[in-house]
């Protein structure tokens, strides 16, 4: 009798197992995720968003700048510059690394008139002041959002330093710049003297006061012509 009720429970135990198995529970992978697609593995799913991943890495995008702080026409005495202030927006929409072109000597005076003064001097005499710095791996970008304020009509000198260090070819070039009243100065025109063989688009010219006094416009402004 022991012997039979035995035989009788491994029968329903059996029974038990194999109705479980035949349900329609679906797969798991190896870390308990459930999954609606037996053909999906793990393997397939990691792969697919390295893809992914490496397909959005391919395009790398730079913000570079000139700027400076100090007393400045129309707005007084500032800690930022107003180019600066546009740069830091673009990059925050576009996620773009950054680099700021600082003078290897920093003789610029701090004041206005005598910046002015400083400045003039510098386009007369062409100069070509050096950079503190270079871009690394500059090679590896292929769009370069590229920032100055406008001293006299012109980009300020360090900037054609700038442009006369690096090879554009085959890379998107993007101005902005910030001024007191002058536009874009025909600027474009004149980065593209330098790097001829370059996609340079139009300016985006900003005033200085409206980069230190109306920050939520030209943020607006930024977004819009960044679309």
């Amino acid at each position: 009798m022991r012997r039979l009720i035995s035989f009788m429970l491994v029968c329903i135990l059996v029974f038990a197992l194999a109705g479980c198995a035949s349900g329609n529970n679906a797969p798991t992978d190896s870390v308990g995720v459930t999954t609606n697609d037996p053909t999906i593995l793990p393997e397939e799913s990691d792969g697919t968003e390295a893809e992914d991943s490496t397909v959005s890495a391919d395009s790398k995008t730079l913000v570079v700048y000139f700027s400076r702080a100090g007393e400045q026409y129309g707005v007084g005495v500032i800690e930022k510059g107003n180019t600066a202030i546009v740069a830091e927006m673009i990059a925050d929409e576009t996620g773009a690394d950054v680099f700021e072109i600082l003078p290897k000597e920093d003789n610029y005076p701090t004041t206005y008139t005598e910046l002015t003064d400083f400045a003039k001097e510098e386009q007369n005499n062409s100069a070509r002041p050096e950079i503190a710095s270079a871009v690394e791996y500059f090679d590896s970008y292929d769009t370069i959002y590229f920032g100055y304020p406008i001293w006299w009509g012109d980009l300020p000198m360090i900037c054609y330093t700038f442009l006369e260090s690096y090879d554009f070819s085959g890379k998107t070039v993007i101005p902005f710049c910030t001024h007191a009243g002058s536009g874009n100065a025909g600027t474009q025109s004149k980065i593209l003297s330098v790097i001829p063989n370059t996609d340079v688009r139009e300016v985006l010219a900003i005033p200085g006061t409206d980069a230190q006094n109306d920050q939520d416009s030209v943020r607006q402004q930024v977004a819009e012509w960044l679309k």
